[in-house]
């Protein structure tokens, strides 16, 4: 067999699993732009592989895409201030009508991109662990291998992450107790109160901002709390919604152009991550319902 018979061979190999890679790759990482990357550097690997010594392609790939995308996750932590991502373009807004979770089908429709916001309270190596086994059924033992980990402790870091997710999406909670959590957020911006604002906002709470010079990410409730008490500002009108599945709000200035859309996770009465775009050219590209018609009767936090 030629060399161009076995490139040619290989790349139809990876090319019937690139699909499944980048369904590992977005759950793991929340991007599709990351996601495309990874399987990319996967391709790359294996090109310079000797694929003799590969028993299981499918697992083999598997494999390096997870040490990729930890890599990436690790280097998000450790840069928690850095751009990336591309996560908080893919929205689906819907308007929240009042009804509860299930009750309609566009709510149903948009709870796998709310998993996405869930996944974002695991660490780099819970995420990892979860998304395979509990989503991919990848075996504990393989897992370990791209953590270092033993099969045993694989187990205990899944079973761990499962808690995590249980309680992340707990909220998925009565809507109305969700809508009071983030009314009591929104009038203690609006009061400027900052020991109302720490009672709200978990103490690991997530802030991040799509701005026009990129993502933002803030950690912590002191320092959500100190940004947030800057965020009141007159709004002309605001429409409750549901981004992703998580309850939000949708803000117009006067002259009906969009000026933000915020979302809210909130467990056991905190608020554990604010989602908010206020970049113009993305806010143009995301379909919105219309506003309210009655004005705004309270500043809104974005």
């Amino acid at each position: 067999m030629t060399d161009t018979s076995r490139t040619d061979l290989l790349a139809a190999a990876f090319e019937a699993e690139r699909d499944r890679l980048g369904a590992v790759a977005y759950r793991v990482l929340g991007s599709h732009a990351d996601a495309e990357d990874v399987v990319q550097e996967a391709w790359m690997r294996l090109a310079r592989q000797d694929t003799t010594a590969i028993a299981n392609l499918p697992g083999w790939l598997t494999t390096v895409v997870g040490r990729i995308s930890l890599d990436v996750l690790r280097s998000r932590r450790t840069r928690p201030e850095a751009t990336y991502g591309d996560g908080l373009s893919e929205l689906v807004i819907t308007v929240d009508d009042g009804d509860e979770p299930g009750e309609t089908v566009s709510v149903a429709d948009s709870v796998g991109l709310a998993l996405l916001v869930v996944l974002d309270v695991l660490g780099p190596g819970e995420r990892l662990t979860f998304v395979l086994h509990d989503l991919f059924a990848v075996p504990f033992a393989e897992i370990g291998q791209i953590l270092g980990k033993s099969a045993d402790a694989t187990k205990m870091i899944a079973s761990r992450a499962r808690r995590k997710v249980r309680a992340a999406e707990r909220p998925m909670l009565a809507r109305r107790e969700q809508r009071r959590v983030i009314k009591a957020f929104r009038e203690a911006v609006t009061d400027g109160d900052f020991e109302a604002l720490l009672r709200v906002l978990d103490p690991d709470v997530r802030l991040t901002v799509d701005t026009p010079g990129g993502e933002v990410v803030t950690l912590g409730a002191t320092a959500v709390a100190s940004g947030a008490r800057l965020f009141s500002g007159a709004v002309a009108r605001h429409r409750a919604v549901l981004v992703n599945g998580l309850p939000g709000y949708v803000s117009w200035r006067e002259d009906g152009t969009p000026l933000s859309i915020i979302s809210f996770a909130v467990t056991d009465d905190r608020i554990t991550a604010i989602a908010i775009v206020a970049d113009p050219p993305r806010l143009a590209s995301i379909p919105l319902p219309a506003p309210d018609p009655a004005p705004a009767s309270d500043p809104d936090p974005a």
